[in-house]
């Protein structure tokens, strides 16, 4: 008997798929390998590419090799501070707990940080941490990261497919069976066989126009989750890091990273005020990001800003070999695409959309979502950094749940028959694929992406309004139904537009889930920010929105946070904020 899958596509099989080839996706695979799954990774772009590599600034974990007072439950208690008590509880103390022992493994397979005067690994300020933490390599720790863990997950002999994009998940009596491909270059669909699918795609970046995300960052993984019965969360917290380039417009957004703040980099307004000592005295420059974006979005709407619609972030009173020690990328990203020498004279910066905290909505040990066999690792899944990310807490979520993913797929695979491989969805998912090149209409994605980026700034950015909000929705609604008749020319082969479509599909559904989510959560609290709720509501305080999907249509309910054990609530009780 014929397979009607194998006979008309190519078809690959493996116990473990994991779909993203970031920290998360390689720390994943490197754990599931360790334990005997066969293991495929699957990944937009080319492997050694991800947007993990963008990550400037450090790995945050409680070493206590700068200062010596640090541990685990100080690194606990700035998470659950920063992220405002919306952290899921238990993620933010495994985190804690294992970042440590992540970094030192890390070490052990060849990755270089800079060192202190006795050899151990050295630690930087940040903002919102209490203590030196971030465990860094000059300004290109995620580049460092990437390159160790994809040496070890190719010596330990994991399957790499590059330039592969997933358009759906495939599902089997309620389970993950599979995912559904295309190679990019050429077109041909693909077929992935797997008893245990791992997420880990990133984030949503490029449903807005100025974002220090690369072009994979189109909110793929969330929406497949979502597509394939899984619930999201907490997606109102978009983060706006403070310090993305603003000159000239060809960079607009590329990130400044938080490591020019603490190596002692100032804040000034135009009239050379430092202004961060009207919006949190005491931290400064290291407050937390939501704090330091707000403040700068604030001195340029009151007219207060740069020549380009920034503010000046100066590092200059330092020594110059210094700078150029410590912040190599940044000497060389400013003098190349700027003209501008930071060892001299100011850089201008602005807030550029960084980071996504919400997402799929995971279990705390295992990384797993609601649907069985598949699980969500790094920016893509939820609960960690509750309404607001701490710099550095990022790379080192991707080690530590990375791993846990990772462990928890291949012991779910281990158990798991082979899977069955529906063939009406995946020819559902062939014409869904094919629709563009059918239809000839005047409906272009790049106008589509243009239009939705453009409401997502304007009316989901920094500061939202009821009013906005509801016009957003609004205009998504118009631009899914124009989503429907997207026309593309040409072939298959190296058809960027024929891209863009599925990425259309995938931008909108997060886009919508963002703006739902913020016009539900009548308050503020970290990333999110409501002019017309300018205060912490307690109710809200320990409540998570959660997005579903049911009978085709978009459903959010809200849901009443973990509660926190006792010994664990006395270590963030002490600097809770009114209401909070």
């Amino acid at each position: 008997m014929t397979d009607p899958v194998n006979d008309k596509f190519e078809t690959h099989e493996h116990d473990v798929l994991i779909i993203g080839a970031g920290g998360a996706g390689l720390r994943a695979a490197v754990e599931a390998l360790s334990h005997g799954a066969n293991v495929g990774i699957v990944c937009k772009s080319l492997l050694g590419k991800a947007h993990t590599v963008m990550a400037e600034g450090g790995i945050a974990a409680a070493m206590a090799n700068v200062d010596a007072s640090d541990d685990w439950r100080t690194h606990f208690g700035d998470t659950m501070r920063g992220g405002k008590f919306l952290n899921n509880w238990r993620m933010a103390q495994l985190h804690a707990q294992e970042a440590p022992d992540r970094v030192r493994e890390l070490e052990q397979w060849g990755a270089l940080f800079d060192r202190t005067d006795d050899g151990r690994i050295l630690q930087r300020a940040f903002g919102g941490h209490s203590f030196k933490r971030l465990c860094h390599v000059g300004d290109r720790t995620g580049l460092e990261m990437i390159r160790t863990l994809q040496d070890r997950g190719v010596q330990m002999g994991i399957d790499v497919y590059m330039e592969c994009t997933v358009t759906r998940l495939l599902t089997d009596s309620g389970r993950v069976s599979g995912a559904f491909a295309y190679w990019r270059e050429n077109g041909r669909f693909v077929v992935f066989k797997a008893k245990s699918i791992v997420l880990a795609t990133g984030g949503i970046g490029k449903a807005y126009p100025i974002t220090s995300n690369s072009w994979e960052y189109t909110g793929d993984g969330m929406a497949l989750a979502y597509e394939a019965g899984a619930e999201l969360m907490d997606m109102e917290f978009v983060q706006f890091h403070p310090t993305g380039m603003v000159w000239p417009p060809g960079v607009q957004g590329l990130l400044v990273t938080e490591a020019v703040r603490g190596e002692g980099g100032i804040l000034r307004n135009k009239n050379g005020e430092r202004f961060m000592e009207k919006h949190d005295a005491k931290r400064m420059e290291l407050s937390t990001r939501d704090v330091v974006a707000r403040a700068i979005y604030t001195e340029v709407k009151e007219g207060r800003g740069t020549e380009h619609g920034g503010a000046y972030l100066d590092i200059s009173h330092k020594p110059a070999e210094y700078v150029k020690r410590k912040l190599p990328s940044m000497y060389h990203q400013f003098k190349e695409l700027a003209d501008v020498d930071i060892t001299k004279g100011p850089m201008e910066v602005g807030p550029t959309c960084h980071y996504m905290m919400g997402g799929v909505r995971v279990e705390a040990e295992t990384a797993a979502t609601t649907v069985p066999g598949l699980f969500a690792a790094g920016e893509v899944a939820a609960g960690l950094h509750g309404a607001n990310r701490l710099g550095g807490n990022s790379l080192s979520d991707l080690l530590v749940l990375g791993r846990r993913a990772g462990l928890a797929a291949a012991e779910y695979s281990r158990k798991q028959n082979a899977a069955t491989i529906d063939p009406d969805q995946i020819n559902a998912a062939e014409r869904e694929a094919l629709a563009p090149f059918e239809r000839n209409t005047n409906e272009n994605p790049y106008m589509l992406q243009a239009d939705l980026q453009e409401t997502m700034q304007s009316l989901v950015g920094i500061f939202r309004t009821e009013e906005d909000l509801q016009s957003a929705l609004g205009k998504l609604a118009v631009l899914k139904e124009r989503f429907k008749n997207l026309s593309i020319p040409g072939s298959r082969m190296f058809n960027p537009g024929w891209h863009l479509c599925a990425d259309m599909k995938s931008m909108l559904t997060v886009s919508e889930a963002v703006t739902r989510s913020a016009l539900a959560r009548k308050e503020s609290r970290g990333a999110h920010s409501r002019i017309d709720f300018p205060k912490y509501d307690p109710v809200w305080g320990k409540q998570n929105n959660i997005i579903s999907v049911r009978s085709g249509e978009m459903n959010l309910q809200p849901r009443p946070t973990p509660e926190v054990p006792a010994e664990l609530q006395k270590l963030v009780d002490g600097e809770k904020g009114a209401g909070a």
